[in-house]
């Protein structure tokens, strides 16, 4: 039973999985802003190039 308990304590792997939840969510956020910022000026250089072609 002693045995197990340190194996227990000693065992990292819950640990590694959570860095990894987090660094995934840090990069989808990171993501997410770039698109969004990207996104407005794209959507105004469209409709610049529109609004001279018309």
């Amino acid at each position: 039973m002693c045995n197990l308990l340190h194996r227990f304590i000693d065992d990292q792997s819950g640990v590694t999985a959570i860095e990894d939840g987090l660094i995934a969510a840090l990069i989808a956020v990171a993501i997410i802003t770039t698109v969004f910022m990207v996104g407005s000026d794209l959507k105004s250089t469209f409709n610049s190039v529109a609004s001279n072609l018309a």
